[in-house]
């Protein structure tokens, strides 16, 4: 594998459209993103091939940040270098920057949030089609051998009786790695392996900056703020909240409980990056001025993770043993898409017209190759006009 471009060269401002309609229709979160990039990158447009696109499905789970953006700048990175890097991440965070600061210019005024429960409901539901047709078509590709299919079980069970993502990780990638040496009778354990990759990966650069220092309450407090949460957090959307409330709720005392909830549904409900809470909770504490400083914070850090450890990811396929490892990481990762998945549909599909978008979905999306962004946009109608 190489992380040089494809044959036929993608233009950057083809890179930019794509990432662009994406930020504007990926609702769902993480899971989701990633399900629709598979389905625009590896099986549409032939961009990159499945094999690498789980690579980067599992670096991304390795490094602090929202795991969903850093898989498309990865995905940037391998096809135009460091200038689709940045293309390919920011494009994928501009739409959903943009729609939030409306809704928080909104919410400012009228002190509530849009009602949008209808919409969501049903959109949610197209949702979990979509990151079903993801499992079924990256599984295959992930689970190679019979190992890589039992290790992919444990991990959803592990996860299932709460067991942290990082660590469900962790046990993946250290049982494939042990039982290839084992295999190979190399003299060099895998956890040299582990160790080298907690060094690339880690987070304490930009997070002892972000401690270290001390300033007032003004943009550039705000910033470091969110520079930390962008540098610490691995997992869901409920432990960015955890990081928000301890952060403005708790220690600065910048927000109230409510507009602490409010803001991580606007993330939640809006298309694109989860973190584009941070916009939000910016552009409250600080107008637009607040919300581009915010979204810068949060979302830097995962730039730099992926700069840093791109170049890294075909040098790990070239080692047997480091290899491996990946391997156990890319079926944990897929491991823990299932379990999201499976969270959301027991919140989701509760009803007849849930269940009736899941069914119209699954069979659209796998019988009838209908793109994703027509069924999403057909089921926020559908949802708009039931919601009464």
């Amino acid at each position: 594998m190489t992380d040089a471009p494809v044959k036929a060269p993608v233009s950057l401002s083809e890179l930019a459209f794509v990432f662009l309609k994406l930020g504007s229709i990926a609702f769902g979160g993480p899971a989701a993103h990633i399900a629709m990039m598979e389905d625009e990158f590896v099986r549409k447009r032939r961009w990159i091939t499945e094999e690498d696109f789980l690579d980067r499905v599992a670096a991304a789970s390795l490094i602090p940040g929202p795991s969903s953006t850093e898989v498309g700048i990865f995905i940037g990175r391998s096809l135009r270098g460091w200038t689709g890097l940045i293309v390919a991440g920011s494009c994928f965070i501009i739409p959903a920057a943009f729609l939030v600061s409306l809704i928080a210019a909104a919410y400012v005024r009228f002190g509530s949030l849009p009602q949008a429960e209808g919409i969501l409901r049903a959109i949610k539901a197209v949702v979990i089609a979509i990151i079903m047709q993801a499992l079924w078509n990256l599984g295959k590709t992930a689970a190679k051998t019979r190992l890589l299919a039992l290790i992919g079980v444990a991990s959803v069970v592990l996860n299932f009786v709460g067991v942290s993502p990082l660590l469900v990780l962790m046990f993946a990638g250290a049982s494939s790695g042990i039982v290839q040496w084992l295999q190979e009778r190399k003299s060099n354990p895998v956890a040299l392996c582990a160790i080298s990759l907690s060094k690339v990966f880690s987070p304490t650069g930009l997070t002892g900056l972000a401690v270290a220092v001390a300033m007032p309450i003004s943009l550039g407090r705000l910033f470091l703020s969110f520079l930390k949460i962008g540098s610490l957090v691995f997992g869901s959307g409920y432990v960015l909240l955890a990081f928000l409330r301890s952060e403005f709720v708790d220690h600065l005392h910048w927000l109230t409980e409510k507009q602490l909830i409010d803001s991580v549904a606007v993330g939640q409900f809006t298309p694109g990056p989860v973190f584009a809470t941070a916009t939000f909770i910016g552009y409250l504490l600080g107008g637009l001025p607040g919300a581009v400083v915010a979204t810068l914070g949060i979302f830097v850090p995962g730039f730099v993770f992926v700069a840093i450890s791109g170049p890294l990811i075909p040098k790990l396929r070239r080692s047997p043993a480091a290899g491996a490892v990946l391997d156990g990481v890319v079926v944990g990762s897929l491991a823990l898409i299932a379990v999201v998945a499976w969270q959301l549909g027991k919140a989701a599909i509760r009803d007849w017209l849930t269940i009736s978008i899941l069914a119209v979905s699954v069979i659209a999306i796998f019988r009838l190759k209908i793109n994703s962004a027509w069924l999403i946009l057909g089921a926020a109608i559908v949802g708009w006009i039931a919601r009464g």
